[in-house]
């Protein structure tokens, strides 16, 4: 099986405001997205391929309005909260977050969780507190695991991200490992798919993870989960999709930004011509 995922990250804001959205208005982006996709993804076979999209909250209800009987796209949300309501229970109580049975109120069947972004975030509020390193690391991976835990027991799908910053490279077995040991404790692993993003080769100026690099943690990524499926999340590109094909222990990849140069964003087009070099038709 083979998994296509899109981090739609936070490209709806307009150019004006500092933004990558040439595509629509922001009160139809979402819709935009969909309808610009799932025809595409229709020629491919769902059970060869999957497609899942995380979108930003605000966009998920028009985006769910404007999937066909039978679409292809899966739609997600970009993390859920560490704890739920629950019938009889805390009813709500999560000003500024996001619990799991909203979101699939809101139409969604999958989510993203613990991307290196979110993982920065936490990791800086705990430096705030004084809390840095090995230790902070670890909580972050256990409450990276609750919200695991949170979305399972809704019934949502799962792509949980791992990976290694510069300054982690030589110990990147510890940090890998550490990130799933502790982060899949408990967790069905079944309905979970990881991502690996190699952080230190993501972004403007970097070298790229290149084939035997991927490969090698593939590998252990595999060996250290029983043979989870792997995607690779440091971008699944035009020009890497045929070097990332050819890999096989990589089960698909994540994509973000369809164009990286001009007028850079996230076009429909594009992304289903990424995803035609990967699947080779």
């Amino acid at each position: 099986m083979k998994h296509i995922f899109l981090n739609l990250k936070r490209f709806d804001v307009p150019v004006d405001m500092g933004g990558v959205n040439r595509l629509a208005p922001m009160k139809e982006w979402g819709a935009a997205i969909v309808s610009g996709t799932q025809d595409g993804l229709a020629a491919y076979d769902p059970a060869e391929v999957e497609f899942a999209m995380y979108l930003p909250e605000a966009h998920l209800l028009s985006a769910a309005a404007a999937k066909k009987p039978g679409s292809a796209v899966k739609l997600g949300c970009q993390g859920v909260y560490r704890m739920d309501t629950a019938v009889g229970g805390n009813f709500g109580a999560f000003t500024t977050n996001r619990p799991a049975s909203a979101a699939v109120a809101m139409g969604c069947e999958s989510v993203l969780i613990g991307h290196c972004e979110e993982r920065n975030d936490k990791m800086g509020v705990l430096a705030e507190a004084g809390v840095t390193g090995e230790a902070a690391a670890a909580a972050v991976n256990r409450l990276l695991n609750a919200e695991i835990k949170a979305a399972l027991a809704r019934g949502m799908s799962v792509l949980y991200c791992i990976g290694e910053k510069s300054e982690e490279q030589e110990a990147w077995q510890s940090v890998l490992g550490n990130q799933l040991a502790i982060g899949l404790e408990g967790v069905d692993k079944s309905r979970v798919v990881i991502a690996y993003e190699p952080i230190w080769s993501i972004g403007p100026g970097k070298t790229p993870a290149d084939k035997p690099y991927i490969e090698k943690i593939a590998r252990f990524v595999k060996e250290q989960t029983g043979g989870m499926d792997v995607v690779y999340g440091g971008g699944l590109k035009k020009d890497n999709a045929e070097m990332l094909a050819s890999i096989e222990e990589i089960d698909g990849g994540l994509i973000a930004l369809t164009r990286f140069a001009g007028e850079i964003g996230f076009y429909p087009d594009e992304y289903l011509e990424i995803i035609k070099k990967y699947m080779g038709k």
